[in-house]
């Protein structure tokens, strides 16, 4: 049984902050912390000290020690106990991966499902940020600079000081400290996958099996079909990707949203990342971290990635970026973290391929991210969208059978139809999805981001983001008009 009670470990354990850092007191506490635990410094099940005094210990304001702890909670190190103080997550203490062969095609089945169109427009369309960050004058600023720079051909693998800022970012912003050499600059999450696929399909000599989160994203799943691999259906719950149920033996692939899962918003606890892990290295399975939406989370700051637990030389993960979603869309620009190890497959076929981003546009993006604008400007994303999301709740509260699912980041909305049989409710998204087709709404069918017709639940997806606030408002207004009626 674990030991609930206060050790020397957890008393003495060593800490040090150094406020002339730019990263702030409560991430570089979280960050002592997390470390302690993975060296086992500190254990599972013990109690760690009290926010007063370990505050009164450093010499920081206690409002610091709990804003760590609450970040440590949310990323599954610590627990709060009621009448025993907050301690280490007691269930750190084993990771033993009980894996379940498919027990039907139920569950583990192949098949593409219905996907959202990527034609539809609209004010709700999910997927759409707030394209704010080119008003900016410091993006202005980042082209200038790059626009000397016009003759340049960047390497095939991304221009030295955008990997330099990518793994500086990466370190500031996802707890994710990785050299640049591991950085390969791409032209978005697509190519990334599309990269690392061509890589392992013309070094396995044969098609492969890709497993995807179900639900999950269509865009990443359907880049595996066109090139080829065979789709297996993972199961996923409220907190991501069911570890517990992963397959022995048949997967080459699995691609993973573990820091917000798509489109229900979980975040995967940290001990079914361990899980995921071990299973993966035992499996010799290659693990795709989507970071969609990562460090648009309203609660907290974004939680470190999967990548960061996995190790830089020997590792199985490979970790997908892009600044679509806090750029814009049009910069067609992203980046992949690869281990050592997969290094040595995907490199060869980007020299082969070519760099798919221009000079300058890798120039400008280098120059916008040393400048610090990003991390402010994100900041001030998430307040324009943590209201929206607020806007949500409130426009939708009363409207029967339906429920907003609470969401900590991210650029969408779920609105999920509950009350009824099964059959009622996908009847009722059809005709509410319809009706906002109608109206050019943009809203999409909760029930096709699952693989099979049928499966999952019924609901409405909707985006936070892509249109001024009066028009978003009005055409939260007019779904509501909607769902009232269908």
């Amino acid at each position: 049984m674990p030991n609930s009670r206060p050790s020397s470990a957890a008393r003495e354990f060593p800490v040090q902050l150094d406020r002339a850092l730019e990263v702030s007191l409560p991430m570089q506490l979280a960050a002592a912390l997390r470390d302690a635990i993975d060296a086992g410094t500190l254990r599972a099940g013990e109690t760690v000290p009290a926010t007063r005094e370990l505050a009164r210990r450093l010499g920081v304001a206690r409002g610091v020690v709990v804003s760590s702890y609450e970040q440590l909670i949310a990323e599954g190190y610590l627990v709060a106990k009621h009448g025993r103080g907050t301690e280490v997550n007691p269930e750190l203490g084993a990771t033993h991966v009980k894996h379940a062969a498919p027990e039907t095609g139920e569950t583990l089945e192949p098949g593409l499902g219905q996907l959202p169109t990527e034609a539809a427009r609209g004010p709700l369309r999910p997927g759409v940020p707030i394209p704010s960050a080119i008003d900016s004058p410091a993006w202005r600023a980042a082209w200038r600079e790059a626009a000397v720079r016009a003759h340049v051909v960047a390497p095939p693998l991304g221009d030295p000081q955008l990997r330099e800022e990518i793994a500086d970012h990466l370190r500031r912003m996802r707890a994710t400290a990785r050299p640049a050499s591991d950085v390969i600059v791409t032209a978005g999450t697509r190519d990334g996958l599309g990269l690392l696929l061509t890589a392992l399909g013309t070094t396995r000599g044969r098609s492969l099996t890709v497993g995807v989160e179900d639900p999950g994203l269509p865009s990443l799943r359907g880049v595996a079909a066109r090139h080829g691999a065979q789709i297996v259906a993972l199961p996923a719950d409220d907190e991501g990707l069911d570890t517990s149920r992963l397959p022995q033996g048949m997967l080459d692939v699995v691609i993973v949203t573990p820091s917000h899962q798509y489109p229900l918003g979980g975040s995967l606890p940290l001990v079914r990342r361990r899980e995921l892990l071990a299973w993966a290295h035992t499996s010799g399975v290659i693990i795709v971290e989507d970071d969609f939406d990562s460090e648009l989370r309203y609660t907290g700051s974004p939680l470190p990635t999967l990548a960061a637990l996995d190790d830089a030389v020997t590792g199985s993960v490979v970790l997908l970026g892009t600044f679509s979603r806090t750029v814009a869309p049009a910069l067609s620009a992203g980046f992949m973290v690869v281990p050592r190890s997969i290094r040595s497959l995907v490199e060869p076929a980007r020299h082969e391929l070519g760099g798919p981003v221009s000079a300058v546009v890798q120039s400008a993006l280098a120059h916008y991210l040393a400048s610090g604008e990003l991390r402010r400007h994100t900041a001030r994303l998430l307040r324009r969208y943590a209201e929206r999301r607020d806007l949500v709740s409130e426009r939708f509260a009363g409207v029967p059978g339906v429920i907003v699912r609470p969401m900590d980041g991210g650029l969408h909305a779920v609105l999920e139809f509950v009350g009824a049989n099964q059959s009622r409710l996908r009847d009722r998204e059809a005709s509410a999805v319809a009706a906002a087709q109608e109206a050019a709404l943009g809203a999409q069918p909760l029930g096709a981001y699952w693989q099979r017709q049928g499966d999952g639940m019924a609901g409405i997806v909707i985006g936070l983001g892509g249109s001024d606030n009066a028009e978003f408002d009005e055409a939260l207004r007019a779904l509501r008009r909607i769902l009232e009626t269908s």
